[in-house]
Parts: structure tokens; C-alpha cells; sequence
């Protein structure tokens, strides 16, 4: 039999369990729910900035995280309609491909948030836009193919040329000719956004013509610089641990800086449709040049010193690496 203290004790204990359950409660309840959209694989670079950011938040216990990746064209409209309508707080995804019907999710559900990858600008209340404007480093990398190509030719493959590519070839080519004016390009788009061996085949046409340095905007231009012994320079992501004698450098995104202040505003209640592109810059560490690595003592040491000198006269506001969205051209014939 219980005596009164006994009694005080048991309660004591409920007491102490409830407001236990109640505080996991509470901070489950505080938790973002958050949904994302991929139209290709997670594993596809550009995605995989912003899945890894998400990831990394969900570890942190801040968010719970959904997804849905390979989605086609024309079934986003329906998954984001799925996502809207299954509470979540924040869905996040790319709708180049799919602007128009993106934007009209949006206006449906006025109290989601949704920050979408666009070319076009934010649109109120609720749709904020971002973008990988990671310019920056993609033009010191372009500095270190000018200084390490040795036959003047250097081969761009790229996805489709929109702005978002567009501008990461032209910061290239500036930065290759500032430091050897003589180089020349060739440049061709594949039409897809994950298709390495249609990417690597394009490589192989340029390095037959000469090229001995690859930008590696899309997958599968590593490969062909690998089995053919000539170099390649990295976007988005550092691939030189699985290419260590074949990428140089890489311009890398950082998809944190973007993420993390779109997930702050939310909780803060303040999410407004607004541009979180300059998030993606250098000055907010949303982007950055890789280290040499495996090619430290390979690239000369007075072209990573001048490499060096125009990053920080990047992060000083002194130079300005400037935007051009028109599709580039081969100049190399």
C-alpha cells in the first residue's frame, strides 16, 4: 500500500514524465517541416549543394526533411501541390523548366514559403528566388586553366545555356584571358542536366581538336579528361579526391549561407518573397575556390599568388567579376 508520501512521489514522477513528453512535444513542434523538389538525382551536382545543406540542418534538429528527386516536368506541379497541402512550411526546389507553374502553386498557398531556383525575380508574398551566382570563384578558376594550358585550347561543356550557366562560362573565359590572352574555346551544350556519357562524348570532339584543359560543367567531362590525360577544371562541387590527377581546381558552391537564412526567416515569421542570391557570393561564403590539393605542386606558384592577389581584391570589393548571361560562343575553330 502506498503512503502518503508515496502517493507525492508517484505524482511527482507523472508530473515530471508529462512535462518531459510535453518538451519533446514542444520541440518537435518547433521543428520546420520542409519539403524539396529535384528534377534529377540527388547525386546530380547542383542539387546536391542544396540537399546537403537541407541534410545538414535536418541533423542539426531544426527541420524534419522530405523530398522528391527525378521529378519530371510535368508532374512538379503536382508534387508541390502534394507537399503544400501535406503542412509543410517551406519547400524548396528549381523551376527553371517550370516557372509558370511554380509561381501559381505559390499564389494557392500564400502561407507556404517556397524558395525556388529561377532566372525570374521574386514574386509576393511568398516566392523567393536564389541562384548559384558563384561568378566568383568561377573566375579564378578560369585564371588557372589560362596559366596551365599548354596549347592555347581550352573545351566548355555545358547543360543548356541559360543565364545561370551562361554567366559561370563567361566569369571562366574572362579569368583564362587575363592571364594568357592568347587562349581559345570551345564551347557546346548538351541539352540535359544529368547525362555524363553525352557529356563526355562532347569532351572527347573537343579534345580531339586540341583542347587540353576541360571546364567540367556538367558530369562525364572529367572521365574523357581522365582517359585521355589532360586536365580538368571543377564546378559546384570538388570532385579531385575521385579525379586527383585530372582536376585541378574547382569553383564550389555553398549552399548553407542561403538555406540557413531562408530557414531563420521562416522561423522568425519574416519569409517575404526576395532575391537570396547574393548568399551565393564569396563575401557570404556561399561560394569559394577549392584548395590545390593534389596539384599544389603543379600549378606554379606565382600563378596561385596571382590567383590569390585577385581573390582578395575580389573580397575587398575592388574588383568585380562581371555578369554576362548571353550564351557564349567557341572562339577556337
Amino acid at each position: 500500500m502506498l503512503t502518503r508520501r508515496g502517493w507525492m512521489k508517484a505524482g511527482a514522477a507523472v508530473v515530471a514524465l508529462a512535462l518531459g513528453a510535453g518538451a519533446q512535444v514542444a520541440l518537435a513542434q518547433n521543428k520546420i517541416k520542409v519539403a524539396a523538389i529535384y528534377t534529377v538525382p540527388v547525386e546530380q551536382q547542383w542539387v546536391s549543394r542544396i540537399h546537403k545543406a537541407l541534410n545538414a540542418a535536418k541533423d542539426r534538429g531544426e527541420i524534419e526533411y522530405v523530398f522528391s528527386e527525378k521529378v519530371a516536368n510535368a508532374d512538379y506541379e503536382r508534387v508541390m501541390r502534394e507537399f503544400a497541402e501535406k503542412g509543410n512550411t517551406l519547400i524548396v526546389g528549381e523551376s527553371f523548366a517550370v516557372e509558370a507553374a511554380a509561381r501559381k502553386v505559390a499564389k494557392d498557398y500564400p502561407k507556404v514559403s517556397f524558395l525556388m531556383g529561377s532566372s525570374g525575380k521574386p514574386q509576393e508574398p511568398n516566392f523567393a528566388v536564389f541562384d548559384n551566382y558563384i561568378q566568383e570563384p568561377a573566375y579564378l578558376t578560369g585564371m588557372v586553366a589560362g596559366g596551365m594550358t599548354k596549347t592555347n585550347r581550352i573545351g566548355m561543356v555545358g547543360g543548356y545555356p541559360i543565364p545561370e550557366v551562361n554567366r559561370l562560362m563567361h566569369a571562366f573565359m574572362a579569368g583564362a584571358r587575363e592571364v594568357n590572352p592568347k587562349v581559345q574555346f570551345y564551347v557546346t551544350f548538351i541539352g540535359s542536366w544529368f547525362d555524363p556519357p553525352k557529356a563526355k562524348e562532347a569532351a572527347f570532339a573537343m579534345i580531339e581538336k586540341g583542347a587540353d584543359v576541360m571546364y567540367a560543367e556538367r558530369f562525364g567531362v572529367s572521365d574523357a579528361a581522365k582517359e585521355r590525360g589532360k586536365l580538368a577544371i571543377g564546378n559546384v562541387i570538388d570532385t579531385q579526391a575521385q579525379y586527383p590527377d585530372t582536376v585541378v581546381v574547382s569553383a564550389l558552391w555553398n549552399m548553407e549561407p542561403t538555406i540557413n537564412t531562408a530557414l531563420n526567416n521562416v522561423k522568425q515569421g519574416k519569409f517575404k518573397a526576395e532575391d537570396y542570391g547574393q548568399f551565393s557570393t564569396m563575401k557570404y561564403k556561399g561560394s569559394e575556390l577549392s584548395k590545390y590539393g593534389t596539384f599544389d605542386a603543379k600549378v606554379p606558384k606565382d600563378l596561385q599568388a596571382r590567383v590569390a592577389a585577385k581573390q582578395k581584391d575580389i573580397l575587398d570589393g575592388k574588383f568585380k567579376v562581371q555578369v554576362v548571361e548571353t550564351e557564349p560562343k567557341s572562339t577556337a575553330k
